[in-house]
């Protein structure tokens, strides 16, 4: 086990649902990134819509730990007329939010290695010669590439990765399977990028923050989700 391999598996030791759960607590600073929702349900979808644009039209507040269901009132909803037609990706990160934030974080680290890992439970995931890493309830594909193939590092059309890193551990990002968001931990001035990027929807975070689906309580909570 390469040394990039076995310090991911000793940073993430338990799955507490914290964002610690998913990055490892070891950064000076954490973001969430927000999916977008989309106005037109197509294969390829178009016109993202803000998680702060819903909170804004269903009167509810947009805050680091809001969740989908309590700003549009129930998990089971599958679209607001008028104002989003697809729901966010859950357990991927879309590819041009991808690429939008691997050029930040180009400028945030020297490493010319990046780790891709993707959750081997996937049916479409298939990586033949690819590491397997044993994260806590999350079994991973990994491999090597470099920051350019972040958009498709597994050479499968649309598949993101849910965790990558780089080499020289200057920040890490995950998209849990289960999440419609994805976190990074990086410095304070990588995080910095992230958050003035407009194009991510971005609100810092700390390790401790819950991301269960009850995490909001400024809003109103709706049922679980089934």
């Amino acid at each position: 086990m390469t040394a990039s391999q076995q310090w991911i598996l000793d940073a993430i030791r338990n799955f507490e649902y914290d964002v610690a759960s998913c990055v490892p607590p070891v950064f000076e600073a954490y973001a969430r990134i927000f999916h977008p929702a989309y106005r037109v349900n197509t294969p390829e979808p178009q016109q993202p819509v803000t998680w702060q644009a819903v909170a804004q039209a269903n009167g509810r507040i947009a805050h680091p730990a809001m969740e989908w269901g309590s700003l549009v009132g129930s998990w089971d909803a599958q679209s607001q007329p008028g104002l989003w037609a697809r729901r966010p990706d859950t357990g991927r990160l879309p590819v041009p939010t991808t690429a939008a934030l691997a050029d930040v974080l180009k400028r945030c680290s020297t490493a010319d290695r990046v780790m891709y890992a993707v959750w081997s439970g996937y049916g479409d995931v298939q990586i033949p010669n690819a590491d397997l890493i044993e994260l806590p309830n999350r079994p991973m594909y990994l491999v090597a590439g470099s920051i350019d193939d972040a958009s498709e590092p597994f050479a499968i059309p649309g598949r993101t990765a849910n965790l990558w890193w780089a080499s020289d551990r200057q920040w890490c990002v995950a998209t849990d399977i289960d999440l419609m968001s994805t976190y990074v931990g990086a410095s304070r001035h990588c995080i910095q990028a992230i958050l003035a990027d407009d194009a991510l929807e971005a609100l810092p975070v700390t390790p401790d923050q819950r991301i269960t689906w009850d995490a909001d309580t400024l809003n109103p909570r709706p049922q679980p989700p089934h």
